[in-house]
C-alpha cells in the first residue's frame, strides 16, 4: 500500500482547539475506523509545536496489545500516575476508553487532582450515558467525528497522486464513502472486503458482543435492511414485513427498537426527527435513518440505483451535522421538504435530487418549497452544473456544496 499522506483534519480541529486548555474533558466520540486515533494525534502534534516535551503527554491507545492489560480503572490510575513526575501540566489522551470498566471515575479524579488536560475517544455515541456519567455531568464537552467528507476525501486522494476531477470524483464517494483507510485500495473488491471487514468489527466488537444478548444473525439482517434503506421513510412494520418474509419467524418491535439504538450507540447510522414546518418545532417523532457512510449503505444494498438520491441524501446529511448543524426532515401540510437545517434561531431548507433532467423533476423539487410560508432561504442541492434557481428558491452545485466552494445561509 505504500507510504500514505495524511490531511489534517481542520474542520475538528478548528471546534476542539478553543478547549486544549479548558477544565473540561475533551471528548472524540465516532464510528470504529473513522479516524479518532490520527486526529488525536494531530492534537498531540500541536501541543509539541507549542513547546510541550514529551514526557509531559501521556498517550494510551487501548486497542494496542501493550495496553490490554489496562482494564479496570485502578490499573489505569495507577499508570497515569506512575509517569507524573513533577508539578507541571501533563496532557492525557486516551483512544478507545470504553475499554476500561469504570473509566468514569478515574478521569473524575484525574479532573479533580491532577494539572491536566484531557482528551478521550470512543466507539460508542452514548459513552457517558449511564450510571457512572453522573460523576462527569457538566465536565464533559463532546466533539462528534464522523468518517472522511467529500472534502476531506477528494484532499486525501490528491495528496496521494489521484488526478480524478471532483465531478467524477462525486461518483466514487457515493459509491464507497469516506472511512479512511479504504483509500489505501484501488480495486473495489478490496474496498468491498475493507469496508465488510470494518463493518463486521463494529458489529462484533460494539454490538454483538458476549455481554450484550443479542442474536447476531438477527441483527445483521434488521441491520442490513435499516442501511439499505437509510434516508427513506422509518417503518417498525416494514422491518417485521422483511424479517418474516425473508426468515419466516417474527420479530417483535421492542427489539428492532432495541437494534435501532443499538446501531445508533455504535454510531452507525443517525436517526432523524420530524420538524413540524407549519408549528416550528421538532417533533420526538424519529422519521428517517442515516449512514454514518455511504460505503456501509452500500454493502448492504443489492440493486444499487443512485438515481434515488438517497445516497446523496446520506452524504447531505453527513455533511450538515459534521458542519455542526442541527438537522431534521420537514413537514408541510402537503408533503415533506428533505432537510430543515437548524443553528442556535437560524434556519434554512434544502430538497436534494440527483439531476434536474426533466420538468417533472424541476416542479417537483422546487415546489415541494411552495407550502411553506416561512421567510428562510430554501434550496436544490443537485450534481447539475445549469443554475436553475428561480422563485426565490436557490440552486447549488453538489460538489461545489461539498467542497465549500458555495454555502447555504441561513436566517
Amino acid at each position: 500500500m505504500g507510504l500514505r499522506m495524511y490531511i489534517k483534519r481542520e474542520r475538528y480541529l478548528e471546534k476542539i482547539r478553543p478547549f486544549y486548555e479548558v477544565d473540561l474533558i475533551k471528548v472524540l466520540a465516532g464510528v470504529r475506523r473513522c479516524g479518532k486515533s490520527i486526529l488525536l494525534g494531530q492534537i498531540e502534534d500541536e501541543f509539541r509545536e507549542k513547546g510541550i516535551d514529551d514526557d509531559h503527554i501521556i498517550n494510551i491507545n487501548f486497542e494496542n496489545v501493550e495496553f490490554e492489560k489496562i482494564r479496570t480503572y485502578e490499573k489505569l490510575n495507577t499508570y497515569v500516575q506512575s509517569k507524573i513526575q513533577d508539578d507541571g501540566r501533563y496532557y492525557i489522551f486516551l483512544d478507545e476508553i470504553q475499554h476500561v470498566r469504570s473509566f468514569e471515575k478515574v478521569l473524575a479524579s484525574f479532573r479533580a487532582t491532577l494539572n491536566c488536560s484531557i482528551f478521550i475517544t470512543g466507539s460508542n455515541s452514548k459513552l457517558l450515558s449511564g450510571k457512572m456519567a453522573t460523576l462527569l455531568v457538566g465536565r464533559c464537552v463532546e466533539f462528534r467525528i464522523m468518517p472522511f467528507s467529500f472534502k476531506e476525501a477528494y484532499e486525501y486522494v490528491g495528496l496521494n497522486g489521484n488526478n480524478v476531477s471532483a465531478d467524477e470524483f462525486i461518483f466514487d464517494y457515493m459509491n464507497w464513502g469516506g472511512m479512511p483507510l479504504r483509500f489505501s485500495f484501488s480495486r473495489e473488491s478490496d474496498i468491498k472486503t475493507y469496508l465488510e471487514q470494518t463493518y463486521n468489527g463494529i458489529v462484533e466488537k460494539d454490538i454483538a458482543t458476549e455481554r450484550s444478548k443479542i442474536n447476531r444473525e438477527k441483527f445483521i439482517k434488521v441491520a442490513g435492511y435499516v442501511m439499505a434503506n437509510a434516508g427513506k421513510e422509518f417503518s417498525s412494520t416494514s422491518i417485521e414485513a422483511y424479517f418474516e418474509n425473508t426468515n419466516h419467524e417474527s420479530l417483535d418491535r421492542k427489539t428492532i427498537y432495541r437494534y435501532l439504538e443499538k446501531m445508533e450507540k455504535a454510531c452507525l447510522i443517525n436517526r432523524v426527527k420530524r420538524f413540524n414546518i407549519v408549528g416550528k418545532q421538532a417533533m420526538a417523532y424519529v422519521e428517517k435513518q442515516y449512514a454514518v457512510d455511504v460505503g456501509f449503505r452500500m454493502l448492504n444494498t443489492n440493486l444499487v440505483n443512485f438515481e434515488d438520491t438517497f445516497f446523496l441524501e446520506n452524504i447531505i446529511y453527513n455533511e450538515l451535522i459534521s458542519r455542526g448543524y442541527q438537522v431534521f426532515t420537514g413537514k408541510t401540510y402537503k408533503g415533506e421538504v428533505d432537510f430543515v437545517v437548524i443553528d442556535g434561531r437560524k434556519k434554512c431548507f434544502i430538497q436534494v435530487s440527483y439531476y434536474l433532467h426533466s420538468q417533472q423533476t424541476i416542479e417537483r423539487e422546487f415546489g415541494a418549497f411552495k407550502p411553506i410560508q416561512d421567510a428562510s432561504p430554501k434550496y436544490v442541492l443537485s450534481l447539475d452544473r445549469f443554475d436553475y434557481s428561480r422563485e426565490g428558491v436557490q440552486h447549488i452545485n453538489i460538489v461545489d456544496f461539498l467542497l465549500e466552494k458555495k454555502d447555504i445561509a441561513l436566517t
